[in-house]
């Protein structure tokens, strides 16, 4: 499969399409999805530029993603074989990450893509909607009939 890589830290131009072994499922919760959209956040130049530290060369980066479905491990029960999913998962720490054409992941990272939204809308959510929910949740305190002024 096609992946987009670094092999060191640097600016873009280190970004390199490799072929790699497509990856197969290992564990009875794990899931193969056929990747549509991968999200860029802020998180993957400061990785690829060494504002944060990676462990392992090549990485691939990406921690969003959406795409389908396609082969699932015999315990998973979150989906099924060609659902439309989106995920925070990888990029970080060794894992691979979304800038792929494929991904294992545990359906523990999956939600249903809602129908409303494209896949390129639907991989550019998963951080911007865990950082809002920590900044209202965690840190404004929100709570029911509570209003906060944005």
């Amino acid at each position: 499969m096609k992946v987009i890589s670094i092999k060191s830290i640097g600016n873009p131009k280190t970004l390199q399409i490799q072929n790699i072994a497509k990856p197969h499922i290992h564990n009875d919760f794990d899931v193969l999805v056929n990747i549509k959209a991968a999200g860029v956040n802020p998180i993957d130049s400061k990785l690829r530029s060494g504002v944060y530290p990676l462990t392992k060369f090549p990485a691939i980066l990406g921690c969003d993603g959406s795409g389908i479905v396609e082969e699932i491990g015999p315990k998973v029960t979150k989906v099924k074989k060609g659902d439309a999913v989106y995920f925070f998962h990888g990029g970080l720490d060794g894992i691979q990450g979304n800038y792929a054409e494929y991904k294992v992941l545990n359906q523990r990272f999956l939600a249903h893509k809602p129908e409303s939204l494209t896949f390129v809308e639907a991989a550019a959510a998963p951080l911007v909607l865990i950082t809002a929910w920590e900044a209202l949740f965690d840190h404004a305190q929100l709570t029911k009939n509570k209003t906060i002024f944005i």
